[in-house]
């Protein structure tokens, strides 16, 4: 599961971030490892979902919630205050056996993106996503609502140094792939029979340097010359989808 968050929003306090929308306070209520603290809702929306008898829940109406989160944020008549998730391993993400893919993103700093991210990762059974402490969003609304409950659901592994856990994925038998580009080798042929981890760089910076020269082989998705580059979150679905069909 994530790792620890820190909430730089005024959606929550310094160490408990805010949810919002139904997906995301109904996947974290239902998250044994996620603790939720108070529950602000409509008693439309609360109708909707099983409570805990011993959580504190507030009703208010919509106006209020609004209120409570930042400008236009759909909050469907929900908002939770939530603990962060206990921190995860690297090692032990290595350690299991199932051999889903991995998702290593680099820099890549918008929750919104990083949501996505992990929304794909759940629906393609990926092991987990790694990204750097410092350089990645922290748990929050706006990724929660963004992965739609995904955030309950995969594995969030953060690191101090991207290079030397891509050096210990490899260590743990996985194919480091990056896209990139500006290679000729299209991803399609970069797949092998191996575990795969997909690295993936900001838009617009792609990969830093040091970051590919710790993948096994760079790799594109052959799309059309009209179009220059893909939204990060989309080329990480589109690989995540070619790694699960290659594995069958």
């Amino acid at each position: 599961m994530a790792k620890r968050g820190r909430n730089q929003q005024s959606s929550g306090s310094a160490q408990r971030p805010r949810f919002w929308g139904r997906h995301a306070v109904e996947a974290a209520l239902a998250n044994p490892e996620r603790v939720v603290r108070k529950l602000w809702a409509t008693r439309q929306a609360a109708d909707q979902l099983e409570i805990p008898k011993d959580l504190i829940v507030v009703f208010a109406d919509a106006a209020d919630l609004g209120r409570m989160v930042p400008a236009d944020a759909p909050h469907q008549g929900l908002v939770a205050e939530v603990d962060p998730l206990e921190e995860v391993w690297l090692s032990d993400i290595l350690s299991q056996d199932g051999g889903g893919p991995i998702v290593v993103l680099d820099q890549v700093t918008d929750p919104h993106n990083v949501g996505a991210v992990l929304r794909s990762a759940a629906a393609f059974d990926a092991a987990a996503i790694v990204t750097q402490d410092r350089h990645a969003p922290s748990e929050g609304g706006a990724l929660a609502k963004a992965a739609s409950g995904a955030l309950e659901l995969v594995p969030w592994v953060r690191v101090v140094n991207l290079s030397r856990a891509l050096e210990e994925v490899a260590e743990g038998g996985y194919w480091r792939i990056g896209l990139a580009g500006e290679t000729p080798t299209t991803l399609d042929e970069a797949l092998g029979p191996q575990k795969v981890a997909l690295v993936l760089g900001a838009e617009g910076e792609g990969l830093r340097h040091n970051v590919a020269q710790h993948c096994d082989v760079l790799a594109r998705l052959p799309i059309s010359d009209r179009v220059e580059s893909l939204n990060i979150s989309n080329a990480a679905a589109i690989a995540l989808y070619a790694a699960a069909e290659r594995s069958k």
